[in-house]
Parts: structure tokens; C-alpha cells; sequence
């Protein structure tokens, strides 16, 4: 399985990390994990999971069809505020 990084997901990280240094080591931690769960509504075909208290990332699952294999998307990155 494969980790891609958005463009909006990675300027959403050097954002929050430079606010935040520790901040980065846990995102980088958490990341293999993804302890995540499905949402709903309006963000219905996405996927979030925690970082901290109030990191959220949000991300999403494709195929590679040319690779055959699994690819996690991230897509943002930030408060629950800000990625909702």
C-alpha cells in the first residue's frame, strides 16, 4: 500500500507543523496506522482519523490500476474546524 501526499495535504502540513514542531513526529507516527473511520454526509466517500486532540487527517482510499494496489490519498490535514 502506498501513501500519496496532496498537494493541499502537504501545504496544509508545513502549516500546522510550524505551528507545532512535536506536532510533526506524531502526524509521521500515525500515519502507517491510520486509526481511521468513514465519514458521512457531505464528505461521505472520505476517511479521517486522529493525530492529537484536534489533528485530524483526512484522506481516501484508490486503485492503481497500473501498480495493483491500494493508495491512500491525503488529502488535508488540521483542526477539526479547519478539515470539516
Amino acid at each position: 500500500m502506498e501513501v500519496v501526499w496532496s498537494s493541499g495535504f502537504k501545504r496544509s502540513f508545513r502549516k500546522i507543523t510550524k505551528k507545532n514542531l512535536q506536532l510533526k513526529n506524531q502526524i509521521i507516527n500515525v500515519l502507517p496506522s491510520l486509526k481511521s473511520h468513514k465519514l458521512t454526509g457531505n464528505f461521505a466517500e472520505l476517511w479521517s482519523c486522529s493525530v492529537a486532540y484536534d489533528c485530524r487527517i483526512i484522506f481516501n482510499f484508490s486503485e492503481d490500476e497500473k501498480l495493483l494496489e491500494i493508495v491512500i490519498l491525503l488529502i488535508d490535514i488540521g483542526s477539526h474546524d479547519e478539515v470539516y
